[in-house]
């Protein structure tokens, strides 16, 4: 039997991993996505993806913030773990919680896709290009605030279900435009339907946006060694970081807020915001730092936005 050694840890290579995933399109493909990376450093191993449905997947005609956040996408995945159906879940960083459960761990945070959010729309080449009261449909608060703010003329309206089902209300004419995070359309194959990637300074991220985690249960160590070969450390060290503010401001997809780091010259890049959803008053701050002390400046930042009002601006939210 091949040996793996995380650390000084000798742990026998595994011979079989079950892989819980939500059903949907994306979902799939990034299962299937580790599937093949583990198949690659594991060739012995059976690779199995048990695919479920989510209550985020089955309530479409709410917006999430209104019928329990993110939660609602990796719940019945945890499930699985917990009753041992599965080894480990495949989730899109920006649908996790940022408070996890006890029981469980996020030992392995993959290399991140574009983590920008894109502009789609049959109709218009730009937010800029759209006139007065051209509808927008989107699922976030955080890009609400933002469309809010830097375009107050347009009209921002609710849009929920999979990847598909959003191109398709937009195609039937429900929208002028619709704003996705560009990497789910990129992982499906759907560059095309981008008509503008948004800059950050325009549509600043989600927590996590565009990298993928894989969970586990906190008492499978030998779980998380399997995975290390797939963790990417400055992915891991950004998405933590905006994980962090996230967290130290209650953050969920009932809050407008922002979180986004990159590394550049070897040094973490870290900015955010918080909003209210009509984009009436924001506050944003940005910091740098060693990579190696993520957490650290994820709690500066939160702490320089309560600075700048960010708590007036929760409590308001709240």
């Amino acid at each position: 039997m091949t040996q793996i050694e995380p650390g000084s840890a000798t742990v026998r290579a595994p011979e079989r991993i079950v892989i819980a995933t939500r059903e949907s399109r994306l979902a799939l493909w990034q299962a299937e996505h580790v599937k093949a990376r583990l198949e690659a450093l594991y060739p012995a191993c059976q690779v199995e993806l048990l695919g479920m449905t989510t209550r985020g997947d089955q309530i479409l005609d709410r917006p999430l913030a209104k019928v329990g956040g993110k939660g609602l996408f990796v719940k019945e995945l945890e499930t699985a773990l917990l009753d041992g159906r599965a080894d480990i879940a495949v989730h899109s960083m920006k649908d996790v919680p940022m408070e996890l459960g006890e029981p469980f761990a996020l030992p392995c945070i993959s290399a991140r896709e574009v983590p920008l959010d894109a502009f789609v729309s049959s109709r218009y080449a730009s937010l800029e290009d759209m006139p007065p009261g051209a509808v927008v449909g989107t699922s976030s608060l955080r890009r609400e605030s933002q469309l809010h703010m830097n375009y107050p003329y347009l009209a921002v309206t609710s849009l929920r279900g999979n990847l598909d089902t959003r191109l398709r209300k937009l195609d039937e004419g429900q929208y002028d435009a619709i704003i996705l995070a560009a990497a789910g359309l990129k992982r499906l194959g759907l560059g095309e339907r981008i008509r503008a990637v948004l800059p950050s300074e325009v549509s600043l991220p989600a927590a996590g946006q565009g990298a993928l985690g894989i969970e586990c249960l906190a008492s499978r160590p030998e779980v998380a060694a399997w995975l290390a070969p797939l963790n990417d450390p400055d992915t891991s060290a950004c998405v933590r970081a905006e994980r962090t503010v996230a967290r130290a401001l209650a953050g969920s997809c009932e809050v407008p807020l922002g979180a986004y780091a990159e590394i550049r010259a070897g040094r973490l890049w870290l900015r955010g915001f918080v909003a209210l959803p009509d984009g009436s008053r924001m506050v944003r701050a940005e910091l740098e730092g060693d990579p190696a002390q993520a957490e650290a400046l994820g709690k500066q930042l939160a702490d320089e936005l309560r600075a700048q009002g960010a708590e007036d601006i929760l409590a308001t939210l709240g």
